[in-house]
């Protein structure tokens, strides 16, 4: 049956509404031999804009259509930072987000996106970033993990958003102003697991973050997708990463948002859906995540660590995994943890940054000066993709 566009539907968010499921029989699909891999990264190929920086989790400033700001001196982006430390995972307890300049000539620091004392967590973790150039407005959808002041890091994570101005009268484009922060949702555990309670272990925690803003063209509404863990009321396994959906209750999303029923559960597959995003494409609504090689439940199915994808005629579904397994971008197999955190642009321009490179068939899990040495925390390389209905290609 072809994969043609429908008329706009509503969802029924009555408890008997069920969302998408990516399920093991799609990954069984996956053809390992035909992985479709991006090409190896060299020392070329890991550029720092700081030495002193660790950037990670890369995201542009858009536009509503999602396209990119194009400004006179480039396009803006965002990626988390920290100091850059012996231990890379170190990095997830100070993160702060950083705002950079993409030009001709090559990127930028710009310094952190929000002032000192602004976020109300202790770390600043991913979102997402929408300018108005007619107002030069910048709204930011982030994740507050943790609470500002704690005495040690915790996995709690809450999802704000606040806006800001964007400043061009200096040397490097900054926001400035920063108002209006507000809780995005209140996650009271009927939907989703409420990290406040049960929040999982370091390398497989719980998810309440990500949130990607979508103003979806059937019906004008605004959304906002993100990461997270099934309710603690439904059947329990570790494998409970689902992709969560909220609804803006004004015109720009910047009041308080409705939360929805998730839109795609990989409950028994897979632990975690993560940096979920979504655009319409030729009337198709293309929605991906990155998901990494040890969250999934061996015991059925296991993918690489890569992008996944789905497609589907609207925000609702019904979705199917895209070249039937889902995996749109894997890791090279020589070199499993060289990227992770991509995003596809409406342009198809694939994003992300450069992880664990140049390994080597090393594991970094016994051998800590490894881990430090080839850790890069950079900007990766772009791939891009095509897209045919059901199929995704790498072409560049």
């Amino acid at each position: 049956m072809p994969l043609t566009p429908s008329p706009k539907r509503v969802p029924d968010v009555s408890p008997q509404w069920r969302p998408n499921f990516w399920r093991a029989s799609h990954l069984a699909q996956l053809d390992a031999a035909r992985q479709p891999s991006p090409r190896l990264f060299g020392a070329a190929d890991v550029q720092h804009l700081d030495p002193t920086l660790t950037l990670w989790d890369i995201w542009p400033v858009q536009l509503d259509t999602g396209d990119l700001v194009t400004l006179e001196a480039g396009s803006l982006w965002v990626m988390l930072s920290a100091p850059r430390l012996p231990d890379p995972d170190v990095r997830h307890n100070m993160a702060r987000m950083r705002l950079l300049l993409k030009s001709e000539a090559g990127w930028r620091d710009c310094g952190n996106l929000l002032p000192d004392g602004f976020s109300p967590g202790s770390r600043e973790w991913s979102g997402s970033t929408r300018l108005n150039p007619e107002t030069g407005e910048v709204t930011l959808w982030f994740t507050a993990a943790g609470r500002r002041g704690e005495a040690k890091p915790d996995f709690e994570q809450r999802l704000f958003h606040a806006v800001g101005t964007l400043d061009l009268t200096g040397t490097l484009p900054r926001v400035i102003n920063w108002r209006g922060l507000t809780q995005t949702v209140v996650n009271t555990g009927e939907l989703y697991a409420d990290l406040s309670i049960t929040q999982g272990v370091p390398g497989q925690i719980k998810g309440f973050r990500d949130p990607y803003w979508f103003r979806d063209p059937a019906d004008g509404v605004g959304y906002l997708l993100f990461t997270a863990s099934r309710a603690s009321h439904l059947p329990a396994s570790p494998y409970d990463g689902v992709i969560g959906l909220a609804k803006a209750n004004d015109p720009d999303g910047q009041e308080a948002f409705e939360l929805l029923p998730p839109i795609l559960d990989a409950f028994g597959l897979a632990s975690e859906m993560e940096r979920p995003h979504i655009f319409v494409r030729d009337g198709l609504y293309y929605l991906f995540w990155s998901t990494q090689s040890h969250i999934f439940d061996t015991r059925f199915a296991q993918g690489p660590t890569g992008l996944y994808g789905m497609v589907g005629p609207s925000l609702f579904g019904p979705f199917e995994p895209l070249n039937g397994s889902g995996l749109v971008l894997a890791n090279p197999p020589e070199e499993p943890r060289q990227a992770y955190a991509w995003q596809v642009l409406p342009s198809l321009e694939v994003v992300s940054f450069v992880d664990f490179w140049g390994l080597k068939g090393g594991d970094i899990l016994k051998d800590p000066a490894l881990k430090q040495a080839q850790f890069a925390g950079s900007i990766a390389p772009s791939s891009f993709l095509k897209l045919d209905g059901r199929t995704s290609t790498i072409i560049g």
